[in-house]
């Protein structure tokens, strides 16, 4: 007798579960569809979100402008203004003043001359100075500055002053009218020479103006730490009032050409 055939197990499908009701398909048209303020302020897109900030190499043209550059100290960098009628009009006026009781010393920067070459380039014809302006005090803080005496100093003056000694001393002679019929009329002194005690230096301008009856002597005290500041200014604009700087930012390097000239002058020396 065969033994008995083991039972056999049916498996049905089971039913879907009956739809959940936030699952179930609205019948309203499309256009009767609103959104939230929140979500309609947003830009649907169906490609990948902008990398974090922590791959500063990653480059989406869909990302928004950077910010803005910041200087030193966290505020807006400065830009020139945009140009006007085809011109740029971003120039700028910077000045370092120096404030006694008796008187007071502004110096201001004063750029070179260019003018302008057949070759397109551009020639300096007239070296940059700085503008020393004095003004005598009449009352506490308070300057009389439309009674200014000023001095230019140029860029040979100017290395004179950095290269004085603790107890050095030096002294300008200034006549604007060198050369012409009024000639000797005016007459300027600028002398820079240490105190007593060594801790500072007095600057010192006397002008006799003959054409304007004017004869007046102001001096004016400088701590080691102004003339430090002084020092400091001098070295580094120097070079711009003589037109250098300007100079090498016109150095490009696509404007470079080989050397065609007999290797017998200062080129060829450089080279070796």
């Amino acid at each position: 007798m065969p033994p008995p055939s083991p039972p056999l197990f049916l498996s049905l499908p089971l039913p879907p579960p009956p739809p959940l009701p936030h699952l179930l398909p609205s019948h309203r048209p499309a256009a009767a569809l609103t959104l939230s303020p929140a979500l309609s302020s947003r830009r649907v897109s169906s490609v990948c979100p902008v990398a974090s900030q922590r791959h500063s190499d990653y480059f989406d043209p869909r990302a928004p402008p950077p910010p803005p550059p910041r200087d030193g100290y966290g505020g807006p960098a400065y830009s020139p203004p945009a140009a006007q009628g085809g011109q740029q009009n971003g120039r700028v006026f910077s000045t370092y003043s120096i404030y006694k009781g008796k008187a007071a010393m502004s110096l201001d920067p004063r750029p070179p001359q260019f003018v302008p070459l057949d070759s397109g380039a551009y020639k300096v014809v007239k070296e940059g100075f700085v503008l020393l302006q004095f003004a005598p005090a009449v009352a506490t803080r308070q300057y009389d500055w439309t009674r200014k005496q000023v001095f230019s100093l140029s860029v040979w003056e100017m290395g004179s002053l950095l290269t004085l000694g603790p107890t050095d001393s030096c002294e300008f002679f200034h006549d604007p009218f060198k050369g012409r019929s009024d000639e000797g009329k005016v007459r300027k002194v600028l002398k820079v020479e240490p105190t007593p005690d060594g801790n500072s230096r007095f600057f010192n301008l006397s002008v006799q103006n003959h054409l304007l009856n004017i004869d007046e002597n102001i001096y004016i005290p400088i701590t080691k730490g102004e003339f430090a500041v002084i020092v400091s200014t001098f070295n580094y604009i120097i070079p711009h009032l003589m037109g250098w700087s300007t100079f090498t930012n016109s150095i490009k390097p696509e404007d470079s050409r080989a050397y065609t000239r007999p290797q017998s002058g200062p080129e060829y020396e450089w080279r070796r």
